[in-house]
């Protein structure tokens, strides 16, 4: 199993695709391990040299005590990305990952591109998770089992209808998620990272191809976020994603896989 080092927290990282093909990192959200990428994970070995990684606190890597913040988890990034040698690659964050991916292209030079999916620059102009998202994804009712506690905190990420049609895949995360997600320890400690990040006043330093993506009924980060960040970064690229929620990357996985290639292509 790969590992590497970022002082003194082991990481947990996977290669799949042709080692010879242009390499892109996918970096995952709050207390989400590796799996939630398996769906442009699989759309793009074929063509691109894929890396997927767990970060501090989350799946195989460690859990050191916390708080952590987006500074430390984009260093554990810069090691990975050490790790396997690259010196060029594509940076896709999500969530928290968006925000890890920010504060990478903006304090390392690996990065070629950037593609932000449902995430915020941060700081005080930043639209915060409504506070009754909040209280879901935080506050399960008593009596819930652990399944139904992640279905329950889950549930502001998803429509009402894909969670209706897709009840079978619904339990296949669970599972994925009992296996490889954040404990509440360590969960909590990548928030004290979200809660403390603001990248709004550096994000003119940016000079690379950005995509900016975000499910327009996102409920978790408001698509507002979405639009600030495109103000912010020079030359941007904004795709709404109509009516699509926080995981619009699985919901929406066909079309977001074909707006991210073809953003790639062209970059």
């Amino acid at each position: 199993m790969p590992f590497t080092d970022n002082d003194g927290v082991s990481l947990y990282y996977e290669e799949h695709g042709p080692t010879d093909a242009d390499p892109i990192v996918f970096v995952e959200g709050l207390g989400y391990g590796r799996w939630m990428w398996r769906w442009q994970r699989e759309a793009f070995a074929d063509d691109y040299r894929v890396i997927v990684w767990d970060n501090r606190g989350t799946g195989d890597s460690d859990a050191p005590d916390g708080p952590y913040s987006i500074e430390e988890m984009a260093g554990d990034l810069e090691a990975v990305l050490a790790a396997v040698g690259v010196e060029s690659v594509h940076v896709v964050g999500a969530s928290m990952g968006g925000m890890i991916a920010q504060q990478y292209a903006l304090d390392y030079n690996r990065a070629q591109t950037l593609s932000l999916l449902c995430t915020t620059p941060g700081g005080d102009e930043g639209v915060p998770t409504p506070p009754e998202t909040q209280e879901r994804m935080f506050d399960v009712p008593e009596g819930c089992d652990e399944r139904e506690a992640i279905r329950y905190k889950m549930a502001p990420a998803m429509t009402e209808e894909f969670a209706a049609e897709h009840d079978d895949l619904l339990s296949d995360i669970v599972d994925w998620r009992l296996a490889g997600d954040a404990s509440d320890e360590a969960r909590g400690a990548q928030a004290m990272g979200v809660t403390n990040f603001d990248a709004s006043d550096r994000l003119g330093e940016l000079s690379l191809p950005t995509l900016i993506a975000h499910g327009t009924a996102d409920s978790v980060l408001p698509f507002e976020n979405a639009e600030l960040l495109a103000d912010r970064i020079p030359h941007a690229e904004l795709e709404p994603f109509e009516g699509g929620p926080h995981l619009f990357f699985i919901e929406q996985s066909g079309a977001v896989n074909e707006r991210l290639r073809t953003f790639l292509d062209d970059a």
